[in-house]
């Protein structure tokens, strides 16, 4: 999942289910110096069993605390803190500030539409969770009420009611099990990507080179066919082989991906155009394509030309 949310509605949902009790804490402010987004969670059971973060460690416990309190209580509550510099220096932060907590109970925000959230996370269908934090009334919404925010992926205040944007988790398609996706796929996962390796060759493809790694050895279109392409999604081909590349170029120009990247050099890319053309594309359609791929960084190796790939996928990803 995002990396603001992970998966703390799912372990919610399960200790809820399980008899354990479960609380949601949620940042919905900063000022100053914040190490978690707007958005990010920590969930508490009624035993004290805690995972994920709403600080750099600095107010964790009083939210612990004030949580295990909640437990079974049907309305939730605002938790205000303010972080002196001398506390933020403690937890690596340069200085200090402010954070706005919105602390609810499962019982409180309801199973069920707890459970409708889970499911549209599962089925990656974007949705918001939104709350209003006078009033309590809450609901679901998705992207035609705020598109922006779901284009931007930024949860926040709008009035009174706090908007959490769970987008779908963001994910990388590789085509190609050539030495950049070795350096490539790891790189893509710390950026908080879920990456899938395609290419129907097994000497390629194999799992003592991709130790760990979800590896689809199937030819790319029928691959990408069976994963499903979205917003949130992102292909990068790398086989230099027309057999392989063209097809998932094919499959993601007609489709929602965010970017599409391909390895190459201008002149492997203008015979690439032409072949497109020829398949029936339009200028605007290629015009999508990013190739070569990568930021111009001068990168040499796999290594560096995977971190310029990165780069250029977050730049489209964050900047449009």
């Amino acid at each position: 999942m995002s990396d603001s949310i992970d998966n703390m509605p799912e372990m919610a949902l399960d200790w809820h289910r399980a008899g354990r009790g479960a609380v949601l804490a949620t940042v919905v402010e900063t000022w100053g110096s914040a190490p978690r987004r707007v958005g990010a969670q920590l969930v508490v059971s009624g035993d004290g069993e805690m995972a994920g973060s709403v600080s750099g460690g600095c107010v964790e416990g009083a939210v612990v605390v004030e949580a295990m309190e909640m437990v079974g209580a049907t309305a939730g509550r605002m938790l205000d803190f303010g972080v002196s510099d001398d506390e933020a220096f403690a937890v690596g932060l340069a200085c200090g500030g402010r954070i706005r907590v919105w602390v609810e109970p499962v019982a409180a925000m309801g199973e069920d539409r707890l459970q409708m959230l889970v499911a549209a996370r599962a089925a990656r269908d974007p949705v918001a969770y939104c709350v209003d934090l006078e009033t309590g009334a809450r609901g679901l919404a998705g992207p035609a009420e705020y598109a922006a925010r779901f284009r931007s992926d930024t949860s926040g205040m709008e009035g009174e009611t706090f908007v959490h944007i769970h987008n779908p988790p963001l994910r990388m398609i590789v085509v190609g099990a050539v030495h950049i996706a070795q350096a490539l796929l790891p790189m893509a996962r710390m950026a908080g990507h879920d990456p899938v390796l395609v290419d129907p060759r097994p000497a390629f493809g194999a799992e003592a080179r991709f130790p760990g790694e979800r590896i689809e050895e199937d030819w790319p279109d029928a691959a990408l066919d069976a994963i499903g392409l979205d917003a949130r999604t992102c292909v990068v081909t790398l086989t230099h082989d027309p057999k392989l590349d063209d097809p998932a170029i094919s499959r993601a120009l007609r489709s929602d991906v965010f970017y599409l990247g391909c390895l190459g050099s201008k002149r492997t890319h203008a015979k690439r155009v032409a072949r497109l053309e020829e398949a029936g594309f339009t200028q605007a359609e290629i015009a999508r394509i990013h190739a070569p791929v990568g930021l111009d960084i001068g990168a040499a190796g796999p290594g560096e030309i995977a971190v310029s790939i990165l780069a250029e996928v977050t730049q489209r990803l964050r900047q449009g």
